[in-house]
Formats: structure tokens, C-alpha cells, sequence
């Protein structure tokens, strides 16, 4: 099964690592990753892009407004995730709970990747999903 850690960061988490040594936060990731791969879980994992490069769609509204980050409202912002093929939620947990600078504020989502099997395989949409992915060597 995939499961998909999204870590959450907020103010007080970036704050609290502004003035870390960034040798220091590659070799913590670069380890914990290490041992991902050493296990055979991890699939993919991605830091993100500062908040204030991005954009919100939002849907709200006809046509959809877009607004430039940083975001005011936000309390929480997507700061990276990985892409773990586990054998169950709790074990997902488990990795989530080493993670690496989770520090002040900060969360980890764990969410549930389902399968392409898990969709209805006479659609004809997810027949053309199946076979791009083949196409690619995603199956």
C-alpha cells in the first residue's frame, strides 16, 4: 500500500530553523532518506519551494481567482512529502514519527494512495490512465 507523509510547517517551525546550519538539515534528511530506501519503502519524496513562490488557485468564484503566496491566512503550509510503499497505516506512522526536523508546529499528514485497481478498470478514463502508465513503466 502507499501511503503519502505531507509535512506541514508552520511560522513557528520555519522560525525556528531559520538560522540552522543547512549542512546540517541535508545530512538529517540525507539520512532519514537513506533509510527509506534501505528498507525498500520509499517511492519518491520532494522538499517544496518557498510559500512565496507559489500560487492558490482558488474555486470559489466563476472564473477561478489566483493569488500570488505568500498567504496571510494560512496556518500551515505544505513544506514536502514522501511517497512510501508500506505494508499498513500503522508502519506509515511509524516512519512519520522519525522524520526529521519536525520540529515546533509542525505536522505530518499521512494519507492513503489508492491503486488504479481500486477504480472501476471498464472506464473508459481509467483505461487510458492504465495504459499511459504502462505506456511509461508505472505498471
Amino acid at each position: 500500500m502507499k501511503y503519502i507523509l505531507i509535512m506541514r510547517a508552520t511560522d513557528e517551525t520555519f522560525k525556528a530553523y531559520q538560522d540552522a546550519d543547512f549542512d546540517k538539515i541535508l545530512e538529517s534528511m540525507g539520512r532519514f532518506n537513506d533509510e527509506l530506501i534501505r528498507a525498500g519503502v520509499l517511492v519518491a519524496a520532494e522538499g517544496l519551494d518557498d510559500a512565496a513562490e507559489g500560487v492558490v488557485v482558488d474555486y470559489s468564484s466563476e472564473p477561478p481567482v489566483t493569488t500570488d503566496g505568500p498567504y496571510g491566512e494560512t496556518k500551515e503550509l505544505f513544506n514536502g512529502f514522501w511517497l512510501l510503499n508500506v505494508s499498513s497505516k500503522e508502519e506509515a506512522v511509524e516512519w512519520a514519527k522519525r522524520a526529521p526536523l519536525a520540529g515546533p508546529g509542525s505536522k505530518c499528514e499521512i494519507r492513503r494512495v489508492p491503486s488504479i485497481d481500486e477504480f472501476p478498470q471498464d472506464n473508459e478514463w481509467i483505461q487510458k490512465e492504465r495504459a499511459w502508465r504502462e505506456a511509461s513503466g508505472q505498471l
